[in-house]
């Protein structure tokens, strides 16, 4: 798998990036998704 690796023009390599990103926790959208469901919670229990 070695001969296989896929570089960037920039010599970034693609599948490391990927797993890197893979382990890195919650992305950004994800933690914004999650915020407005609490606040959208919360509200619904304040009523």
């Amino acid at each position: 798998m070695e001969g296989n690796k896929r570089y960037t023009v920039a010599g970034t390599d693609v599948e490391e990036v990927k797993r890197l990103n893979a382990n890195s926790g919650l992305s950004y959208n994800e933690v914004k998704k999650i915020l407005a469901n609490r606040m959208l919670s919360q509200q619904h229990k304040e009523k």
